[in-house]
C-alpha cells in the first residue's frame, strides 16, 4: 500500500486532534525515510518503544515503517548521545520510517485505555480526561489486584483494602494530582495506572485502592491489538509484525 494510505488509516484509528497539547510535534511521522507519499509500504512493524532491540528486529523483518507509541525524540535534540546515535544508525541504514501514536491513541476508541478496560472486564464504561471508568462485580482489593497481575502478566504494587466495584484505569503514567482528583470526584474504589509516587499515596489516595501495574504492561497490549487490526485490515497489501520488548521487571 502507499504510505499516504497507511497514514490516513492510522489517523482514522487515532485522530491527531484528540492528542494532548504537549504532544504537538511529537506524533505522526517523526522520522520519514520513505521520501515520497507514493512510496510503497510492504512491511510494517509495531512496538511500544523505539529501543535498539525493537529496531534490530524491525530491520531483520525489513520493515519500511515502525509504528510506535513513544516517540524516540520526545525532547528537542541539541546533542546526540551514544544510545540515540546507535538507534538512529539502525533507522538510517535500514531506511525505516517511524510513526508515533501517543496520547491520540490513548484517547481513541479501541485505543490504549479502551483495550486495558476491556481486558479487565470493565462494564458501563465512560471516558474521562484521564482514562476510562467502569464497573466490575464487587471484589476484594487483593483479589482484584491479583486478577490485574494475571491479565497483564506483570508484577504490580498496590495500596488499599476496601472492596472494589467502580474502577478507573489509565494506561501509562497517570498517577498525578489532576488524574487522582478526577478519580476521587467520580468516587471510584480503585485507580489503576503506573509510576506511582510515594507523595501521591500519602496525599491523594484517600480511601481509594491504587494499583501500579507498570508503564509497559498497561500500554503494550494496545500495541499488540493495533498490530492485529492492521494485519487484518491490510491482508494482501502489507505484512505486519508486532515486536514485544518487555523490560522484564520481576517480583520476588
Amino acid at each position: 500500500m502507499k504510505q499516504e494510505e497507511l497514514i490516513q488509516l492510522l489517523e482514522q484509528m487515532a485522530p491527531p486532534d484528540i492528542a494532548d497539547s504537549f504532544d504537538e510535534g511529537r506524533i505522526g511521522m517523526i522520522i520519514d525515510l520513505l521520501y515520497t507519499k507514493n512510496r510503497q509500504v510492504n512491511k510494517i512493524a509495531v512496538a511500544l518503544d523505539v529501543t535498539t532491540a525493537v529496531l534490530k528486529k524491525a530491520a531483520a523483518f525489513e520493515a519500511d515503517i515502525l509504528i510506535c507509541h513513544h516517540t524516540p525524540l520526545f525532547h528537542p535534540v541539541t546533542a546526540i548521545p551514544e544510545t540515540l546515535a546507535k538507534r538512529m544508525k539502525i533507522i538510517f541504514d535500514n531506511n525505516i520510517s517511524v510513526y508515533a501514536m501517543h496520547t491520540n491513541y490513548d484517547h481513541a476508541e479501541g485505543g490504549v485505555n479502551a483495550v486495558l478496560a476491556d481486558m479487565l472486564g470493565l462494564k458501563d464504561q465512560i471516558m474521562t480526561d484521564f482514562g476510562i471508568i467502569g464497573m466490575i462485580e464487587q471484589t476484594p482489593a487483593d483479589v482484584f489486584a491479583k486478577n490485574v497481575s494475571d491479565k497483564l502478566n506483570a508484577p504490580l504494587v498496590y495500596a488499599g483494602d476496601n472492596p472494589i466495584q467502580k474502577v478507573m484505569i489509565c494506561g501509562g503514567s497517570c498517577f498525578n494530582r489532576h488524574a487522582m482528583s478526577v478519580a476521587r470526584e467520580h468516587k471510584v474504589d480503585a485507580f489503576l495506572s503506573s509510576e506511582m509516587k510515594h507523595s501521591d499515596v500519602l496525599r491523594e489516595r484517600g480511601d481509594m485502592t491504587i494499583i501500579d501495574a507498570g508503564h509497559y504492561a498497561t500500554e503494550n497490549p494496545a500495541m499488540r491489538v493495533l498490530a492485529e487490526k492492521l494485519g487484518k485490515e491490510l491482508a494482501g497489501q502489507a505484512e505486519v509484525l508486532f515486536i514485544d520488548d518487555d523490560p522484564g521487571l520481576k517480583s520476588l
